[in-house]
């Protein structure tokens, strides 16, 4: 029986005003990210603040320090973000080879296994900012920057990481994988929430939804159930039972959540432990996924 992997978003884009618990400083992202990965996770994402204005940044730098720190303690797959187009934080608009910079140089180092290419474009708003009479904003992947980011990983062999926001980040983020020669296989990473407007709730027909289409393009894809602002404990048994893997953390979690980043990994292996299964390592992760021709 293969094994359940897991990953821990550690942070995301939402400073500790909406994630108290949330790690931002390059020590305690590592110190975090260390901790999940011990109690189970084979896989580590996040993203790096600026320690000065304690809002998110990109720097290579800073990446840098917290993929090794990690790793000096734990093999473990540590990969980061991209400029959440669109957002406060971002600038107004990028460049594809802007946008990509950062991802660029630590592929170039060898530090990068999986990188986030988010193959379509979606309204991030939340139910209650719709409620407040606020707008959210529009998360922009467009077609030009996703082919770019797929050359990048055809270039240096990383794994897209496609976040898989509404039905047709699938069709487009498959389309677009095949016309790169040589480029590794995507990870799919189903996005369920309770608090946003994009996609499904998470409820397992509609995961189930996502494992037929996912079925009719790819013949042994990766995959695993997520969200923003979701609790999806309901996905647990469906998704083990289809054969599909787990994120947790405080990216992902409903906001101000009094379970921190441990915690939500330990309960997590503690699902996958009471399945009769067992959680997986990042040396049998890259092995699942080169065995598999991705």
């Amino acid at each position: 029986m293969e094994p359940v992997f897991l990953e821990t978003a550690l942070n995301g884009p939402w400073s500790q005003h909406r994630q108290p618990l949330m790690p931002i400083s390059v020590e305690a992202l590592i110190e975090e990210g260390i901790a999940c990965a011990k109690i189970g996770a084979s896989i580590i994402h996040l993203h790096v603040y600026d320690p000065a204005t304690s809002r998110q940044f990109e720097d290579f730098q800073a990446y840098k320090a917290v993929i090794e720190g990690i790793r000096s303690e734990c093999d473990v797959i540590v990969y980061p973000t991209l400029p959440l187009a669109g957002s406060p934080d971002a600038l107004a608009d990028y460049s594809a080879e802007e946008r990509f910079a950062v991802v660029e140089d630590l592929a170039k180092t060898g530090l990068l296994e999986w990188a986030v290419i988010d193959p379509g474009t979606t309204m991030i708003a939340g139910f209650d900012d719709i409620e407040a009479g606020d707008n959210g904003f529009i998360y922009k992947n467009s077609v030009a920057e996703i082919r770019y980011g797929l050359q990048l990983a055809a270039r240096y062999q990383f794994h897209p990481s496609y976040a898989i926001y509404e039905a047709g980040f699938m069709r487009l983020g498959d389309a677009l994988y095949r016309s790169i020669p040589n480029c590794p296989a995507p990870i799919y990473r189903f996005m369920f929430s309770d608090g946003f407007t994009f996609g499904f709730p998470p409820e397992a027909r509609f995961m189930e939804s996502y494992c037929d289409l996912l079925e009719g393009i790819s013949s042994d894809p990766f995959w695993m159930v997520a969200g923003l602002r979701a609790d999806i404990t309901p996905l647990y048994e469906a998704c083990l039972r289809r054969g599909g893997h787990l994120r947790v953390g405080l990216e992902d979690a409903a906001f101000h959540s009094p379970i921190g980043n441990a915690g939500l990994t330990q309960n997590a292996v503690d699902v996958i432990s009471r399945s009769g299964r067992i959680v997986g390592t990042a040396s049998q992760l890259r092995q699942r996924l080169a065995s598999s021709g991705l």
